[in-house]
């Protein structure tokens, strides 16, 4: 985080609000893609307790259309430079792509969530996403903008299949791999974040084991970050297809920092931020 920002995870957690300046999102697509909106969203969000917000320019719903560097660039620039000239919050920008992270940074980005664990060129290379060569080889590119700027980022665990031979055990060597790629770019332990990335690359039992095993990321050595808001799994659970899941979300927040989770990613800010604070105080309430 940049010097004006920092954050003490063992004192307090932390709310990250969601805000998708996309068109086709699962659950907000298109609401926010006016600047004028989504700094009203910004501050809404910020008054019911946010503490970081993450800015996304491409839906990574089920069977999302993947959008051009470029394109990304001209959907996330305009709206984080606006918030940074009018709301003093820190700014995440959810991205795979090296040159959109390193776009964001300029106009003010103080953090990185990549849903791809430093590994996007596997991801562009699936979806046939072609890179401008840069000079640098693209498999360290994103670690290596990480590295360069200074700021923290979010390592996702992600995989192009739902394959495994020993769940658990192969998405900590995935999450090692990432961090190894972000040490050799010279990426410092205080930088790193974990996610398990709930809904990429898993069945609705794996998504709901890596939930109830979060803890197991925690044992690392790094903060770990949980997003279950509005999620898929959410919504098998209940067996409903409907968004009106925000009692699941909660709950998904609080277990989260039961099991050593201390930041959350949400679309429900004042609600996961009362539960979180809630629950947060009853697990270090004092004997008397």
């Amino acid at each position: 985080m940049r010097n004006e920002y920092s954050f003490n995870l063992d004192t307090e957690p932390v709310i990250m609000g969601i805000l998708n300046v996309t068109p086709d999102s699962f659950s907000d697509g298109g609401k926010y893609t006016e600047i004028d909106k989504a700094l009203i969203q910004v501050e809404k969000m910020a008054r019911d307790g946010a503490k970081i917000i993450d800015v996304g320019g491409e839906s990574t719903r089920p069977g999302y259309e993947p959008i051009s560097v470029q394109e990304e660039i001209e959907r996330v620039s305009p709206v984080i430079q606006a918030i940074k000239d009018r709301i003093p919050i820190p700014i995440s920008i959810d991205t795979y792509k090296p040159k959109v992270a390193r776009a964001a940074i300029d106009v003010g980005a103080d953090m990185v969530n990549d849903i791809w664990g430093l590994k996007g060129h596997k991801a562009m290379e699936f979806m046939d996403l072609k890179e401008p060569k840069s000079g640098i080889p693209f498999i360290k590119t994103m670690a290596k903008v990480v590295a360069e700027s200074g700021v923290p980022v979010v390592i996702s665990h992600n995989r192009l299949h739902a394959q495994y031979e020993n769940f658990m055990e192969d998405m900590l060597d995935d999450l090692r791999e990432s961090i190894d790629m972000a040490h050799q770019a010279g990426v410092k332990d205080g930088q790193i974040i974990l996610d398990p990335g709930i809904g990429f690359a898993k069945t609705y039992n794996q998504n709901l084991y890596a939930i109830n095993h979060v803890d197991q990321l925690r044992k690392m050595g790094y903060p770990v970050l949980l997003g279950v808001s509005r999620k898929s799994v959410l919504r098998k659970t209940l067996n409903t297809d409907s968004l009106d899941i925000l009692g699941a979300s909660v709950a998904g927040t609080v277990v989260g920092l039961e099991r050593g989770c201390r930041m959350f990613r949400v679309h429900d800010v004042k609600e996961n931020y009362q539960a979180m604070m809630m629950a947060w105080k009853l697990m270090n309430s004092q004997r008397y």
